[in-house]
């Protein structure tokens, strides 16, 4: 999360499968609420998002990415544990190109020594039902 005022860069990367997407999940505790997103992170200085998307699969799961293409830019206001967020979002379709990562229904990830998190693969359409929530929600003009 940014630090108060302040606005964030991430690329995220869209993988689909079929009908099913690779997304990581999130829980907000103040709002007691699970919630799902594309993975990804944060775009350092003098690092394009492009670069950025590539590292940051590398360095959490420990994939490499093919077939990037860039499907658009988001802006995404949001309050997250309490707290206001603001972020800008690159927004890649991309593909493993490990088929393993197919095959894997979850996986658990560290992005530091104290926050574990677990991406697995979830039917898009229980998202479109309500039944469970992706961030932000404009992703779906993207699937």
């Amino acid at each position: 999360m940014n630090k108060a005022g302040e606005i964030r860069v991430i690329a995220l990367g869209l993988i689909r499968d079929g009908e099913r997407i690779f997304v990581s999940e999130g829980y907000d505790p103040v709002k007691q609420e699970t919630f799902y997103r594309a993975l990804g992170g944060g775009v350092d200085f003098g690092e394009t998002s492009h670069a950025a998307l590539k590292r940051e699969f590398q360095e959490e799961i420990q994939a490499e990415l093919t077939s990037i293409k860039y499907l658009g830019c988001i802006e995404n206001l949001f309050t997250f544990n309490g707290r206001q967020g603001h972020e800008i979002i690159q927004l890649y379709q991309c593909d493993f190109v490990d088929s393993k990562f197919y095959q894997l229904e979850s996986l658990i990830f560290s992005e530091s020594q104290h926050h574990k998190h677990k991406a697995l693969w979830i039917d898009i359409s229980r998202f479109k039902s309500d039944e469970l929530r992706l961030v932000p929600k404009v992703f779906f003009e993207y699937l």
